[in-house]
């Protein structure tokens, strides 16, 4: 069958469109235009893109990775020192935020044991249970000194401080009645 072709019937598409060559004497608008636009528009702002990425590229910053410099507690600020004030707070309202955290993914470490494991999960994810038991004393020893036990959703360093401290005034005061 191969041998029957009609070369003819089946004609071969040619290999190359032809252009056609429109030769005039006025160029072409759209040229004009792309080129203009491309040296005037395009080229600068590719220029300053580019040389912003490469200032970029030298100097990377990752925001997640952000560490903060250890500042002085507040107990340890002087009197009338507000920007010290200030930066213990943050310090503070990221270690809370800190500890939070940790304290949640150990809580889901344990729950994702306890869905995994099913009914053997009081013998399996013990481990898991005790970090979290851990954690979680770990998270709640800042408030163990406080008379209300917790700080609420407003607390903050100062507020947590002089809790601290008037709990510490009582048990002295407690100590001293009763080694009279």
């Amino acid at each position: 069958m191969p041998e029957d072709r009609d070369w003819e019937a089946y004609k071969v598409p040619p290999t190359r469109t032809p252009v056609s060559e429109r030769i005039t004497s006025v160029p072409n608008p759209v040229t004009i235009f792309q080129t203009v636009f491309n040296y005037v528009i395009d080229a600068p702002v590719t220029f300053v893109r580019e040389w912003i990425e490469r200032q970029q590229a030298k100097n990377k910053f990752y925001y997640y990775h952000q560490k903060f410099r250890r500042v002085p507690d507040l107990s340890e600020c002087l009197e009338g020192d507000y920007l010290c004030f200030f930066e213990a707070e943050a310090q503070w309202r990221r270690d809370r935020m800190v500890d939070q955290e940790i304290v949640e993914i150990v809580r889901e470490r344990l729950g994702a044991c306890k869905q995994r494991e099913g009914p053997n999960q009081f013998q399996n994810c013990a481990k898991e249970m005790e970090q979290l038991a851990q954690v979680t004393k770990a998270y709640q020893a800042p408030s163990t000194f406080l008379l209300d036990g917790d700080l609420g959703v407003h607390g903050n360093a100062r507020t947590c401080l002089m809790k601290q401290k008037h709990r510490m005034i009582e048990e002295r005061k407690a100590q001293a009645n009763q080694s009279q």
